[in-house]
């Protein structure tokens, strides 16, 4: 990625990934993405903003050359993940006279998983400041942004806020700001699904934070940067929010025809009762997608044959990661089949510990569904329903 100017003296340094598909060996990324770098040229001293993944170190040393940057005073450390902080060590070795500045946590982190000396850590806490002679920068901590150590760091005098992996998006763009606002927001929702959604109450905190800033731009470090910052501000107070829209989500697998059968008619039944439905055959489905139907979400009903005595494989990965991502759905429900018995509904009911739902009624049925559990299958429909238009929802 080119070297290119925010403002007078401070510049985008990252790169980006064009190519990246998976992130953690588990997050799909169909769009690439970016780690953004920022470096703030002060009157007296110089500071870089996070770096980037070791993959990409060449690039962020060469915007740095390109710059004709002969020393940097300062490194912040606002993320200890190595997408972010992978870097350090390479600019470490280039610039030997920087010091890395961050918050205790980051610092036992970053020499945990970076081996950074301590001796090459200022530590900074809650509300302090540095000074680069004209500019001032301002440590806000935001912990369980993501991660336990996470902060944000406030160029004072421009009102740039530089949020690390916060209010980011995993996308890949030639673009320095955000120009297609539809295209960020899919990709911005989800980042959040994948990545945020398990910290909602969190996240409300660290924006109570700083909703009294000033801030003309925000600085992710993933996705293209936000020069209308109340674009993805508002779009994380709906998704953070209590309110859900009136959407049942079915994640499903179907073996021999069953468990198809029955979310064939399910989806048919809520859909004639004027609510939207969104189902995911596993099989097929991109998992980011099931995780961003999760965010607004009212309901999610699970269908699952029985596989042996319990769920299918599929079902059991896909109800582990609605239990961890801890989406704001009210109701829940399971439907499926089984040959001869089992304890299919007992083990998914087992694994929705973390979510606070009241859970409907199951259908549960043995080999191809009959007469009697089509009209099961209208009961729970109306069921939710019902129980949909008393929550309060989002337009």
């Amino acid at each position: 990625m080119a070297v290119r100017e925010l403002k007078p003296g401070i510049y985008s340094v990252g790169a980006i990934d064009w190519d990246r598909r998976l992130f953690d060996e588990l997050i799909p990324l169909p769009d690439g993405t970016s780690y953004n770098a920022y470096l703030i040229k002060g009157s007296e001293k110089t500071a870089l903003i996070d770096t980037v993944d070791p993959t990409k170190e060449r690039e962020i040393i060469s915007n740095l050359k390109e710059l004709g940057i002969n020393k940097i005073d300062y490194v912040i450390a606002n993320h200890a993940e190595q997408d972010h902080s992978g870097s350090i060590h390479k600019i470490l070795m280039i610039y030997p006279d920087a010091k890395v500045v961050t918050n205790p946590k980051c610092k036992d982190m970053l020499m945990d998983l970076l081996l950074i000396p301590d001796e090459k850590i200022i530590t900074v806490n809650d509300r302090e400041s540095i000074s680069l002679g004209d500019k001032t920068l301002d440590f806000i901590l935001a912990p369980w942004v993501h991660w336990p150590e996470t902060m944000f760091t406030y160029l004072r005098e421009d009102r740039i806020l530089f949020t690390c992996d916060f209010l980011g998006s995993h996308l890949a763009t030639s673009n320095l700001y955000v120009v297609d606002e539809a295209t960020v927001y899919e990709a911005a929702k989800r980042y959040y699904a994948e990545i945020m959604m398990p910290f909602r109450m969190a996240i409300k905190r660290n924006l109570d934070k700083i909703k009294d800033l000033e801030i003309k731009i925000i600085a992710p470090s993933h996705g293209p940067v936000y020069d209308r910052p109340e674009f993805i501000l508002n779009a994380y107070k709906e998704w953070i929010s209590d309110e859900v829209k009136s959407e049942v989500i079915i994640p499903y697998i179907s073996m021999h025809g069953s468990t198809g059968k029955m979310v064939d008619y399910f989806v048919d039944a809520l859909i004639k009762r004027g609510m939207t439905v969104k189902p995911f055959n596993l099989t097929k489905t991109d998992i980011g997608e099931l995780a961003m139907a999760l965010v607004d979400a009212a309901a999610i009903v699970i269908a699952s044959p029985t596989v042996l005595i319990g769920p299918h494989p599929n079902i059991v990965y896909a109800t582990y990661l609605v239990n961890v991502l801890r989406p704001k759905l009210k109701l829940a429900s399971v439907i499926g089949s089984c040959g001869w018995g089992g304890k299919m509904l007992e083990h998914i009911k087992e694994m929705l510990t973390n979510l606070k739902v009241d859970v409907i009624e199951p259908v549960v049925v043995k080999g191809y569904p009959k007469e009697e559990d089509f009209k099961s299958l209208e009961r729970l429909a109306e069921e939710i329903s019902k129980r949909t238009t008393q929550l309060k929802t989002i337009p």
